[in-house]
C-alpha cells in the first residue's frame, strides 16, 4: 500500500561523516538546512581526524628527558576545584629552549601511572600492535603541542632566572600557555608537560592535582522512547554516586497541574573492567562511574514537560523541558536521522578519535530543536568512536545533552561498539576497541529484547521503524532475520504508511 497522502512526514539526514546535508521532507514549502558552520567546522582538525600520532603515543617507549633543569615547571590557573564544564588555562615556565615537539597532556586519574608498562605488552598484541611497548599504563585523555601558543617557539615571554654580579642576565627561559576544556568526568586530573614529541616523549613536569567540585554530580541526562505510546520516556544519566537517586519530577509546561510519575531506576556499576578486552580494560580504562536510567510514566504525546534529575545528596540538574514523541498511528512526525557522528574537542587538542564535524551537526540539530522542528532523532550506529577509551564516552554525551535531553534520542548499534575478536560479533574486527558493546548499550538502554539483541522497532507518527544490529547475524533463519521477518509482516500500513528499515 502506498503511503497516504494524508499522514505527513519530515527527516533531515545529517551526514557528519563528509560534513554534507541531505533535506528531505513531503512538502516543498521547507528550505534545506543552511549551517556553514557544517563546512567550516573541519579546518581545525584537518591533521587529527581518525588514527593520528597521539591515538599510538601509549604504545611507544618512555625516553629519559635530558639535562636537568631547575627552572622548569607547569601551573594551572584554577586555584579552586572544577566545575563540571569549564576552559582552564596551563602554563609551562622556565624553560630553556622551546621545541616545536613539546606536549602537555591531560592525565586521569591523579595516580595513573606515567611510565612505560612492558609487563602490559601481551595485552598490546592482543590488538594487534605489535609496536614498541606502550609509553603510559593509562592514555592521555587529551593533548596539545606547546607551540599552540604562539609565542613560545621565539620565546616572547621570558624571565631571568640568574643574574651575575653586575646585573647582567645569565639564564632566561622561557614560557607558554595554553587553554583546556575540561568537563566532569569524576576522577582526578593532572597536567603533564612532556617533550621529544609522541614518538619518543618524556616527561618534563607534572602539574598539582586537581579534583572536580562534585565529582557524584548528575550528569548527561538523554532520553530516549520506551514504546509507541508516546506516553513513557526513558532518561538515562551518569553520576559518581552508586545510590538510587530519587524521584523525577516532571510537570505539564502547558497548565497548572503538576504530574509526578513514578520513575523505576537502577543504578549499577555496569562497566566493570574484568569484563572487557584490551584496550578497554587496560590502556583505555577510565572509571565510568554509576549509570542510572529511569521511566517518566503517566505523559501525554506530542506535549511539553519538564523535569530534573538527581538526589538531595548527589545534587540535582537543571530544570529541562522536553517534548514527547507523537504517538504511533497518528498524522505527523518531523525527526532527524544521521550516522557516525562522533565528537571533538572544544579546545585545540588532539585526541583518540576526532570526527571533526560532530559539533557543528549538534549544533545544528539544537537549532532544529529550538525552533520547533524536531519530535525525535534517530542515531544510527557509530556514536562516539570512544572504542576502547573509556572517557571519550563522557565528552560525547557532553556532547549531545544539549539536544537528547529534550527530544527522544535513538541509537543503533554499529561496529565501533560492537566488534571485537571472539567477542560473538558477526564480523572478526577489532573496531570496538574491546567495548564489545557493553558501555553502547549501558548508556543508551533501547527497547530491544534482551541484552546483546540490539534491535527493535517503534513507531512515532505516521512512521514505523525497524532498526536492526548489521553486527549481529541477520542471515536467513538467524535469529534476527526471523524478528525482521516477523515485525514487518505485522505492520498496519493504514496507521503507519510509512515503514524506514534502518541499520
Amino acid at each position: 500500500m502506498s503511503p497516504s497522502l494524508h499522514s505527513t512526514m519530515w527527516f533531515t539526514f545529517f551526514l557528519s561523516c563528509s560534513i554534507s546535508l541531505l533535506h528531505h521532507a513531503s512538502s516543498s514549502s521547507v528550505s534545506p538546512l543552511s549551517h556553514t558552520k557544517l563546512l567550516d567546522s573541519m579546518d581545525g582538525f584537518q591533521n587529527y581526524t581518525a588514527i593520528s600520532d597521539f591515538r599510538l603515543v601509549n604504545r611507544r617507549k618512555l625516553g629519559a628527558c635530558l639535562g636537568k633543569n631547575p627552572y622548569r615547571k607547569i601551573q594551572v590557573n584554577s586555584k579552586s576545584e572544577l566545575s563540571d564544564d569549564q576552559m582552564i588555562t596551563v602554563t609551562v615556565s622556565g624553560v630553556l629552549l622551546p621545541s616545536k615537539s613539546d606536549w602537555v597532556g591531560m592525565i586521569t586519574p591523579s595516580n595513573a601511572n606515567i611510565n612505560a608498562c612492558p609487563q602490559n605488552v601481551i595485552l598490546y598484541q592482543q590488538t594487534g600492535d605489535l609496536s614498541a611497548q606502550p609509553l603510559l599504563c593509562h592514555y592521555p585523555v587529551k593533548a596539545q603541542f606547546v607551540s599552540n601558543d604562539p609565542d613560545y617557539i621565539g620565546c616572547k615571554k621570558k624571565e631571568c632566572k640568574k643574574y651575575d654580579q653586575m646585573g647582567k642576565c645569565l639564564v632566561t627561559t622561557c614560557s607558554a600557555s595554553i587553554t583546556f576544556h575540561v568537563i566532569n568526568i569524576r576522577t582526578d586530573i593532572q597536567f603533564v608537560f612532556f617533550g621529544a614529541g609522541f614518538q619518543t616523549p618524556c616527561v618534563l613536569a607534572i602539574s598539582e592535582l586537581l579534583k572536580f567540585s562534585n565529582p557524584k554530580k548528575p550528569l548527561y541526562g538523554h532520553l530516549s522512547s520506551v514504546d509507541s505510546t508516546g506516553t513513557s520516556m526513558r532518561l538515562t544519566w551518569v553520576s559518581g554516586d552508586k545510590k538510587n537517586q530519587g524521584r523525577i519530577t516532571t510537570h505539564v509546561e502547558t497548565s497548572d497541574a503538576q504530574i509526578h510519575s513514578e520513575c523505576t531506576y537502577n543504578s549499577l556499576r555496569v562497566i566493570e573492567a574484568s569484563a572487557l578486552p584490551s584496550p578497554a580494560v587496560d590502556f583505555g580504562w577510565h572509571d565510568p562511574g554509576y549509570i542510572h536510567s529511569a521511566v517518566m510514566t503517566g505523559l501525554k504525546p506530542s506535549t511539553s514537560f519538564s523535569y530534573r534529575y538527581g538526589s538531595n545528596s548527589a545534587g540535582w540538574s537543571a530544570k529541562i523541558n522536553f517534548k514527547t514523541p507523537p504517538s504511533g498511528g497518528s498524522n505527523e512526525l518531523k525527526f532527524l536521522a544521521f550516522g557516525d557522528m562522533g565528537k571533538a574537542p572544544r579546545d585545540a587538542s588532539i585526541e583518540h578519535y576526532i570526527q571533526p564535524g560532530s559539533i557543528a551537526v549538534t549544533q545544528a540539530m539544537a537549532d532544529e530543536i529550538s525552533s520547533g522542528n524536531v519530535d525525535s532523532i534517530f542515531h544510527i550506529g557509530d556514536i562516539s568512536y570512544a572504542t576502547g577509551f573509556l572517557v571519550e564516552w563522557d565528552f560525547f554525551l557532553h556532547l549531545i545533552t544539549p539536544v537528547a535531553s529534550q527530544v527522544s534520542y535513538m541509537t543503533a548499534i554499529g561496529n565501533h561498539e560492537r566488534d571485537y575478536v571472539s567477542s560473538g560479533s558477526l564480523y572478526i574486527t577489532p573496531d570496538s576497541g574491546g567495548e564489545c558493546g557493553v558501555p553502547y548499550e549501558s548508556y543508551f538502554p533501547m527497547p530491544t529484547p534482551a541484552k546483546d539483541k540490539p534491535w527493535y522497532s517503534i513507531e512515532q507518527g505516521s512512521v514505523h521503524f525497524v532498526v536492526i544490529s548489521t553486527e549481529h547475524d541477520w542471515s536467513r533463519n538467524s535469529e534476527q532475520y526471523q524478528w525482521m521477518s516477523r515485525d514487518m509482516a505485522s505492520v498496519d500500513r493504514s496507521r503507519t504508511p510509512w515503514l524506514i528499515f534502518t541499520g
